[in-house]
């Protein structure tokens, strides 16, 4: 049902809120949905684990209003646009669920990854899981005292052109990547050194254009590998401000046109400015987005439509939500219910 009382099949923003699960960090928690009929969002809670902390949400590939979630009681499914939820049993670790993937040659398959690197598979859509062995050394990862060592995996990715290929974005540590499937992994982060900072990886994107290239989105900014993840190298985006730190949190390629890629980051992790990026030409060249409005925190979340591409939207952490039905040209906001803030996770189901 829609906040007017009706039900509503058409597109739904679905936006999931949670925080840093290191000791001494705020939480906040909860799922809200938005549909395009709807000016107001409505709180999703039924089936959920109470106060669920949502740090993905995924829609699934082929099948519209069917729509995933990690919490940090695992994995949750939806078949209704995100109004009520399942529990998907066969990944009880009792730690959070950080990123879903869906393998893009077979939609049988998903992948989750979570808190200390660990990765679940599922061939079957979900019925039966596997947890598959990351055990790897990470023997590049610089630390600054006080830096988070739970080596969380933010984002998975997947080749298109090599269906046994898949990344994680590890923070903190860099990537890891498998080439047989998930059955052994390596952590690659060479070249991703900044200033001697921690190799704090956020999200990983496989090119749906170029065999072999990879974009990392790090604490550091944006990298680039022309081979697959061996080696990696800075790309210099235009400043968001006098400071020229962007702090990279998210990453999108349009689903008509994969040449197109958004980028979303700010000044920091919790900081006071945030900014859209796009290239056009497979992520050679790249603009900063004019909005016509100023993100006033940094944009952990980009979501496009995937049968609907003109339907965008980006969020930031301290809750601010944009969205434009022109794909990008402009953009308006869509302010979350007062105190709902900390936005780690962004879907249209």
């Amino acid at each position: 049902m829609g906040t007017n009382g009706h039900s509503y099949n058409g597109p739904h923003l679905l936006i999931g809120l949670a925080g840093e699960t290191a000791p001494g960090y705020e939480m906040s928690s909860g799922l809200y949905r938005l549909s395009q009929e709807d000016e107001n969002w409505e709180l999703s809670e039924s089936g959920l684990p109470p106060a669920p902390e949502v740090r993905v949400i995924t829609p699934h590939p082929s099948r519209p209003g069917t729509v995933y979630a990690g919490t940090q009681d695992g994995p949750y499914v939806s078949a209704n646009y995100g109004q009520s939820w399942t529990k998907m049993t066969g990944v009880e670790t009792g730690l959070p669920v950080w990123s879903i993937l869906f393998d893009p040659g077979d939609d049988q398959t998903i992948y989750t990854g979570g808190e200390e690197a660990q990765v679940h598979a599922s061939a079957d859509g979900g019925t039966t899981w596997t947890c598959l062995s990351t055990d790897m050394r990470f023997p590049e990862i610089t630390l600054r005292p006080g830096a988070n060592p739970a080596k969380r995996i933010l984002m998975m990715g997947a080749s298109p052109f090599d269906q046994e290929v898949i990344y994680g974005a590890i923070e903190v540590g860099g990537v890891m990547r498998s080439v047989d499937g998930g059955r052994t992994w390596e952590n690659l982060s060479h070249g991703m050194y900044q200033d001697d900072q921690p190799v704090d990886t956020h999200g990983i994107l496989a090119s749906s254009v170029k065999p072999g290239l990879v974009f990392s989105i790090t604490g550091a900014g944006l990298f680039r590998s022309s081979d697959a993840g061996d080696h990696w190298s800075h790309v210099p985006l235009p400043p968001l401000d006098e400071t020229g730190r962007l702090y990279t949190r998210a990453i999108h390629e349009s689903p008509d046109n994969p040449s197109v890629v958004w980028v979303g980051a700010g000044n920091g992790f919790d900081g006071n400015l945030g900014g859209l990026f796009k290239s056009e030409d497979g992520g050679d060249s790249w603009a900063r987005v004019d909005m016509g409005l100023q993100p006033p925190s940094s944009v952990f979340c980009i979501a496009i439509h995937r049968d609907k591409p003109e339907l965008m939207a980006c969020a930031a952490y301290r809750g601010q939500v944009y969205v434009s039905e022109n794909g990008g040209e402009s953009w308006q906001m869509r302010s979350l219910p007062e105190g709902a803030t900390q936005v780690y996770a962004l879907a249209w189901s």
